[in-house]
């Protein structure tokens, strides 16, 4: 039987389960149905390829900065157990030689994009009770969703077609070739770790972005690092007061930075968190501007880490999940240059250790 018979039938017999899930489940998301279909999400998302979706080339360098102008809209990524959202112009794109590494620093939109992780993107306009929502959809090369950009009502509307237009691949195929995902590094046990070298090692930093160069140069996973530092610069905290603290910076106007990553990216909100909501387990901010769905029944860990830096200690919140992935971490707002807020640094410490 000819091999592209045969997967475009297998194609469309996943849209056509898809559609029959939706039915029975109509507040089903992409991501739930793909488990519950067993495919990857942007299997899920290919299978809609003239339907309404375009498979769009994967050329960063000029399909990032190419949305700013769509104008205001809304940057979404996430983890296992963080989503995080955030309103505004997709501006200031910068993407290195190489191709690796970019960054979006906007005055709203801030994120840090590992460029070598991505492999496939979609435009989305779909129908919904709520009129069309327009989107485009990076995933990596298992078919997990890295970023996600989404349209708005203020946003130009005018500029999506032509932007479909321009970055259309020229094949619209929904061949994939997917990859299993990378073994993970291997990590010492804490007996082989110089501890007293890792100590000083942390002691020695200038920069909270040379924390990882730190923690691959000792073979340390991170939860493993933050016992092994010391009070000093890592103290673990009961998980429930994560949530206290964001309520605690809310009440008080004080501006903190809430990262939230995946492997590929991570999106960082700087600002005030003012409407908080818990529906059942999950923590919500549900700000104009800025939305957080936290289900904290997936933090297993919370410290309190302090990272010294030319600017001064920097001192966050990092909370991580039972297979050690960080989840989200908050710090006061500050830009590089500038000490750690007061107001932050005071609410973070009088948080009590775990006893």
């Amino acid at each position: 039987m000819n091999t592209a018979y045969t997967a475009a039938v297998q194609v469309a017999d996943l849209y056509q389960r898809w559609q029959a899930l939706r039915h029975e489940q109509p507040r089903l998301r992409a991501r739930e149905a793909a488990a519950a279909l067993g495919v990857s999400e942007a299997e899920l998302t290919a299978s809609r390829l003239g339907v309404d979706a375009v498979r769009l080339r994967p050329d960063w360098a000029e399909l990032l900065p190419a949305l700013g102008e769509l104008g205001r809209v809304m940057v979404l990524t996430r983890n296992e157990h963080c989503v995080h959202e955030r309103k505004g112009l997709y501006r200031e794109v910068s993407v290195s030689a190489n191709g690796q590494m970019g960054l979006v620093v906007s005055a709203d939109i801030d994120l840090r994009l590992f460029l070598g992780g991505w492999a496939s993107v979609f435009a989305v306009a779909e129908q919904t009770a709520n009129g069309m929502l327009r989107s485009l959809q990076v995933f990596d090369r298992q078919g997990v969703a890295v970023h996600k950009v989404y349209l708005t009502e203020d946003s130009h509307v005018s500029a999506w077609a032509p932007l479909l237009t321009r970055f259309a691949a020229a094949e619209q195929s929904p061949e994939l070739a997917l990859q299993p995902l990378p073994a993970a590094p291997l990590h010492k046990a804490d007996e082989q770790i110089d501890q007293q070298a890792l100590r000083d090692g942390w002691a020695a930093l200038k920069d909270t972005h040379h924390f990882f160069a730190l923690l691959k140069k000792h073979e340390v996973a991170r939860t493993q690092a933050l016992r092994l530092a010391g009070s000093q610069w890592a103290e673990p905290l009961d998980t429930r007061e994560l949530p206290r603290l964001m309520e605690q910076a809310g009440a008080g106007e004080v501006p903190i930075m809430v990262f939230v990553g995946n492997r590929h990216c991570i999106q960082i909100h700087t600002g005030p968190v003012r409407n908080l909501r818990w529906m059942d387990t999950w923590f919500n901010v549900l700000d104009p501007d800025f939305n957080l769905h936290l289900q904290t029944a997936g933090v297993v860990e919370l410290w309190r880490v302090r990272k010294p830096s030319v600017d001064g200690v920097i001192t966050s919140l990092e909370a991580f999940d039972a297979d050690g992935e960080l989840v989200v971490q908050l710090f006061g707002a500050r830009k590089p240059g500038m000490a750690e807020r007061d107001d932050w640094r005071e609410l973070a410490e009088a948080l009590p250790v775990l006893g």
